[in-house]
């Protein structure tokens, strides 16, 4: 059993005696727009969302199709859920005659070609943002770019800093002391991590579009156009996904010892020449290709299922940021879109998550050695094709466990955390959450994975089939919402303050985008 310190609660309980609710959640949903056939919506992103580049809440990821929405943080999950929803009601709409896809993996993928990229106008900053989108898909390919998935971002409760501080008796500046935690839990949730594409991965299986005529041995063949792994969880998730699946080759990998090694190690790549980038070419006949041909263009470039973030000034770098103000929040990036849920992501799992982030803070958190580093990739690599199998088994610390053995120590040892958070609730929430979660660690068939192949086994459907039929209840879903009129209006103001913003950002430009590249990579931490 994985058990926190019990002197340390105890004295964390006396110095905290309110409880451990008021931490800020906010959540990232990114959306592919399709047409009524799946087919990747190859229309502008819509003038009636607003600009991409200024809008606080809709956004684009690397495709003109691939919607991003985003929520304010709130205290606790409902606000945020509920914010979510009538964002997505609002964007349904405005859109004409397009789906918003269901599910994490896109279907119906028409070659390279059939993937616009992200355009942010001609301002500088919006064309950094267009030709590093032009960079991923030199280096990796445009079609692993418009994989979606759900992002949940987490702040602990303020007050729950300077209790922690004196039940750790650490002298230093809060701050950093703030940060050291936020790399703690961080490290945390790599080692356990793969116990959230257990539970919540939802694309254990993909369009054969997907692969781009390509086959794959680690899949098998489920109909005439998808491919599936029998007990598959996140392939979203796995080496098929969006993963820097190259990072062994150019030697890096993002060191999470501390707030130092970990800005150092970013910094560090994103400086380095590489000889593979410097042959696609930077600036070739005029146009730019990537932004440059350094291991990583800009730290965004490192995927990594969990970051930690601090707000940007203007068009401050995240390193920058970070080695200046230290961490503010924790962005955990490994869940599919939840195609059971309109909004893509539920109260159940946000509770769930936001004991496992407690948990993650408050257990020991050794520095990750190679050989723990080569653990966590085996593990998570196992239990995204194979994770609902009979007996599989996982390492961890140099010892085999089975998947369901070490999956019920986590969620027995977070009962005390589900606690903590319930402590000022109606009910008891977060227990509950915990429960549904430690009852599909011991019966797979309770996983949205297998609740995907069971459906399109009753349907007779392949994934594409699967996807559509709950895009378009989702769809209905939305227009049959009454419209939020509280929201709706904040909404509509924010789409006219969007593009009046982008235009005066490109109206006041005075640098070629040559110096404004310039200028930007010179800034040092």
């Amino acid at each position: 059993m994985i058990s926190i310190p019990t002197h340390k609660l105890t004295r964390l309980l006396d110095l905290q005696p309110d409880g451990f609710s008021g931490g800020l959640i906010g959540i990232e949903k990114e959306s592919l727009r399709v047409g009524a056939d799946g087919i990747i919506a190859q229309t502008p992103h819509p003038a009636s969302l607003g600009s991409a580049l200024m809008h606080p809440w809709i956004t684009t990821d690397y495709s003109e199709a691939l919607l991003e929405l985003i929520t304010p943080p709130f205290t606790g999950p409902r606000p945020a859920l509920d914010f979510l929803e009538s964002l997505q009601q609002f964007v349904y709409r405005r859109l004409d005659n397009e789906l918003l896809w269901s599910a994490s993996m896109p279907c119906v993928v028409q070659g390279e070609a059939g993937i616009p990229i992200a355009q942010y106008g001609h301002s500088n900053i919006g064309m950094m943002k267009t030709v590093y989108r032009r960079g991923l898909g030199y280096r990796y390919g445009k079609v692993m770019q418009v994989i979606a998935g759900a992002h949940f971002n987490y702040s602990f409760p303020e007050s729950l800093w300077t209790a922690w501080q004196t039940v750790e008796q650490d002298p230093r500046p809060l701050q950093a002391f703030v940060s050291d935690q936020y790399f703690r839990t961080i490290r945390n949730l790599l080692r356990f991590g793969w116990l959230v594409p257990y539970l919540f991965g939802a694309s254990p299986a993909v369009c054969k579009s997907f692969l781009c005529g390509q086959t794959t041995a680690r899949l098998e063949v489920y109909s005439e156009d998808s491919y599936y792994g029998p007990y598959a969880t996140s392939l979203r998730m796995c080496d098929i996904g969006y993963q820097n699946s190259r990072e062994a080759e150019l030697g890096f990998k993002a060191d999470y010892d501390s707030l130092d090694s970990y800005v150092a190690s970013l910094v560090r790549a994103i400086s380095t020449p590489c000889q593979r980038h410097a042959e696609i070419g930077v600036k070739v006949a005029g146009d730019y290709r990537q932004l440059n041909a350094n291991m990583l263009q800009i730290e965004n470039e490192y995927y990594s299922s969990v970051r930690p973030k601090q707000l940007l000034v203007g068009n401050e770098k995240p390193t920058h940021a970070l080695a200046h103000r230290g961490v503010r929040y924790i962005e955990l990036r490994s869940l599919d879109i939840n195609p059971f849920d309109p909004r893509g992501i539920n109260e159940t799992q946000c509770r769930f998550l936001e004991t496992f982030m407690l948990f993650c803070l408050l257990v020991d958190s050794p520095v990750i050695n190679r050989r723990e580093r080569s653990e966590i990739d085996s593990n998570l690599d196992a239990v995204c094709y194979h994770g609902r199998e009979p007996g599989l088994t996982l390492v961890h610390d140099g010892n085999t466990t089975t998947l369901q053995q070490w999956g019920s120590d986590i969620c027995e040892s977070m009962a005390g955390c589900a606690d903590l958070l319930d402590a000022h609730e109606n009910g008891t929430p977060y227990r509950d959450a915990l429960q549904a979660q430690l009852d599909a660690v011991q019966d797979p068939g309770l996983t949205y994975s297998a609740r995907v192949l069971a459906e399109m086994n009753e349907n007779g459907e392949g994934f594409f089939q699967f996807a559509r039929r709950m895009s378009m209840q989702h769809q209905r879903h939305f227009l049959d919402l009454a419209p939020d009129v509280m929201q709706t209006p904040i909404f509509e103001e924010s789409v006219v303050q969007s593009l009046e913003e982008q235009r005066a950002v490109e109206q006041a430009e005075t640098l070629s985008f040559d110096e404004f590249l310039a200028q930007y990579f010179a800034h040092v931490v």
